[in-house]
């Protein structure tokens, strides 16, 4: 189900990917016994290891691993028996220990495959590039004081299966219709409870647009943290028609990471996009590789 963007300079083809961020079903974080029990009061469910108190060491949560692997053979997929957990570094406020623990070269889970029905009844094969899984961050908390951030631990440490898919989607309603798809299997597997209002299904797009007929990639933008079906198509739909425009000017496109403003229905930069080496990925040195029979 093509989608082609009718510009001055003759049809434009989007191409996109996503990211999709799932929290585990899990009554403890990933590293830790804390609770992930959702609403609770402010850093009340934050053990030393979530806090990044020197010294602590993380344990692997092995039904994690199991959720992950079972959410591994829902998606057609590969299960890796030897992946390895890696240190991905960057400064946030609500990262502790100023780096996340997360899975790069050697991710739990490899290539597989969703198919996705469309409105017009054909279907189509939307292939997933990887899943691995990775400890969330805490969360900022911008509108309770004037003059400062507060700072939620509760968060950190939550166990997410990040899910990312291949260059496959050629239109909004594909990427919708994926989100959908993958949402009902998570549901069905009991792997994530897919509830978006609650930000345990986060989706990032990866938008990029070519004249149609070509084979070339462009430059990409990453939308982040899109959390309604609705906007992922709304952002989707401005940030093709963005870039488009831009090129047609005779403009490029900057590689960055842009948010959704849902009000404005538009998308506005955040910061340049990092490469992988910007974060100075390596092997965690307090975990082992984790080995599956």
């Amino acid at each position: 189900m093509s989608w082609v963007i009718e510009g001055e300079t003759g049809p434009w083809e989007m191409v996109c990917g996503l990211e999709i961020h799932a929290q585990v079903i899990s009554k403890s974080k990933l590293f830790s016994g804390a609770s992930t029990a959702f609403g609770a009061e402010p850093n009340t469910q934050v053990s030393p290891v979530d806090a990044g108190m020197p010294g602590m060491l993380p344990v692997i949560n092995i039904y994690c691993v199991e959720q992950a692997v079972r959410t591994g053979l829902g998606l057609r997929a590969q299960i890796n028996l030897f992946s390895v957990f890696e240190r991905k570094q960057y400064f946030y406020p609500d990262l502790p220990n100023g780096y996340q623990i997360s899975q790069y070269k050697h991710p739990l889970v490899g290539h597989g495959s969703v198919t996705i029905e469309l409105p017009d009844g054909t279907t189509k094969e939307i292939g997933i590039t990887r899943l691995h899984l990775e400890m969330d961050a805490g969360k900022s908390i911008h509108d309770v004081l004037p003059d400062a951030t507060l700072i939620d631990l509760n968060r950190s440490g939550i166990a997410l299966m990040e899910i990312v898919t291949d260059p496959d989607i050629r239109s909004p309603e594909e990427a919708v219709a994926f989100v959908r798809k993958l949402r009902s299997i998570l549901r069905y597997l009991g792997t994530c409870d897919g509830n978006m209002e609650e930000g345990s299904l986060r989706v990032d797009a990866n938008v990029s647009v070519r004249p149609l007929g070509s084979t070339e990639f462009g430059t990409r933008c990453e939308i982040k943290n899109v959390n309604s079906m609705r906007f992922i198509a709304k952002a989707i739909e401005y940030e093709a028609r963005r870039q488009v425009e831009i090129l047609e000017a005779g403009g490029t496109i900057e590689q960055e990471t842009r948010l959704f403003d849902e009000r404005r229905g538009v998308t506005r930069p955040m910061r340049s996009k990092e490469e992988a080496h910007d974060y100075r990925y390596f092997p965690d040195p307090d975990l082992l590789p984790l080995e599956l029979s």
